[in-house]
This record gives C-alpha cells, sequence and structure tokens, in this order.
C-alpha cells in the first residue's frame, strides 16, 4: 500500500560497517548522520575498537559525521569521548529539526549527506522527510526496550511490503531486459534479410539486360495465316 512507502529505506544493508563509503564519497557524498545504538553498537554500549576504527577511516576519506540521537545528553556524549565527531541529542527524530541542525554543523546540505540508522519509523522515516539517502541496517541486538518491541512488529509489517515491491521492480527489470534482447536481435534479423534482398541489385547507372518479347503463335494460327496468304 502506498500508505507504507513513505516509510520505505532507499536501501537496506546487514550492518553500518559493511556499506561502502568510500564509493559513496566518489559519487559526491560528504556528510554521513548516524544512529548510535543498535546501529553502531549495542543498546548503551561504548564505541567499540570496531566503531573507533570507522570514524578514523571516514575521516581519512574525507567525510563529515555527526552523531544524531534520540538518547540524552549524557549518553551522547559519553559514546562520542572516543570518537570526536559532531553530535545531536534529544533531537527527537523523526522531526526534521535534529538532522538540518546536523548537516549545518557539518556543512554539508540533504544532496550530499548520509543518514544510517537501524529503525523505520524515527530514523529512515525522518531522514527521507527532508530528502536524504539512507541506509536501514539490522539491528545489532534484538534484545530491546519494550517499546522499541512494539515498533519492530510494526517494522516487520511494513518490510514485507518493502521486500516484495523490491521484487516485482526485479521482475520488470528482468522482463524489460528480456524484451530489450529480443527486438534487438528482431532488429538485427530483418537487417540480414534485408541485406541478402538488395546484395545482387544493379547500382545505379549500371546496364541491365534487355529482353525482346516474342509473341507465341499456335499451329493453328500460323495455318490460318498462310492460307489467307495464299488466296
Amino acid at each position: 500500500p502506498l500508505m507504507f512507502e513513505r516509510f520505505f529505506p532507499d536501501t537496506t544493508v546487514s550492518s553500518t560497517y559493511a556499506i561502502d563509503y568510500e564509493k559513496l564519497y566518489k559519487e559526491g557524498y560528504r556528510g554521513i548522520l548516524f544512529d548510535i545504538d543498535n546501529t553502531l553498537v549495542e543498546h548503551g554500549k561504548e564505541a567499540t575498537e570496531q566503531a573507533k576504527r570507522l570514524f578514523s577511516r571516514l575521516k581519512k576519506i574525507g567525510y563529515e559525521c555527526c552523531l544524531i540521537s534520540n538518547n540524552k545528553k549524557k549518553r551522547v556524549h559519553s559514546f562520542n569521548e572516543k570518537i570526536g565527531v559532531h553530535t545531536v541529542f534529544n533531537a527527537h527524530k523523526p522531526a526534521k529539526k535534529g538532522y538540518f541542525y546536523a548537516m549545518e554543523l557539518m556543512n554539508t546540505r540533504p544532496e550530499n549527506t548520509i543518514f544510517v540508522g537501524d529503525q523505520l519509523f524515527t530514523d529512515i522515516f525522518g531522514a527521507k522527510r527532508i530528502g536524504l539517502k539512507n541506509f536501514l541496517v539490522k539491528p545489532i541486538n534484538e534484545k530491546e526496550e519494550i517499546q522499541i518491541v512494539l515498533k519492530r512488529k510494526l517494522e516487520k509489517i511494513v518490510l514485507h511490503e518493502y521486500r516484495a515491491k523490491k521484487r516485482e521492480e526485479k521482475r520488470q527489470k528482468r522482463c524489460e531486459k528480456k524484451w530489450k534482447k529480443k527486438l534487438t536481435n528482431n532488429i538485427a534479423k530483418r537487417k540480414s534479410q534485408h541485406h541478402k534482398k538488395t546484395r545482387y541489385a544493379p547500382q545505379s547507372g549500371e546496364n541491365v539486360p534487355r529482353f525482346s518479347f516474342i509473341p507465341a503463335f499456335s499451329s493453328a494460327t500460323c495455318r490460318c495465316a498462310s492460307e489467307s496468304g495464299s488466296r
């Protein structure tokens, strides 16, 4: 249903750490917004070595990064101590204000900013509202607070529709590819047939032999003609 499409992510990936950030940088993206809990680390955990390496790598590539979370200042700043990027706490996602403030900190625009998060109704919906390219990642730990567990049940319904749409798009692409191939083959076949027909056709200015028309007379006609001549 169309009502679900406003929540559909641009891309789904298994992990924040599986995204090809180098490729995205080459495509012109310069800023990345990250949710924290269950996107970068398990809920409530401090920055892991994997997270530290990721942000070190992103800085070397040339990205500006910002943590954007609905959590309080203490949680966000505590996580950021070993990361050292921009932060937005109490962001009230999916409200637009937090996303715009984060881009202001990074000095980026919606068209060159990426969002990475694990929740549809807060992270992804908010990013889509202002036109950010977004990645929905699989939650690192499925053991979550009760209010998030309830959201996950609704997310499953939306993601079911999302995957059905993606399957249909792939089917249509296969059909289109097959149709184009068939059309190309038909055109090539017709050109080949046309070439064979015109292969021995006389060129312009070429002398074409002419044949005289000699009427055929039956023996009876000849006899009548000789008889009339003898009279």
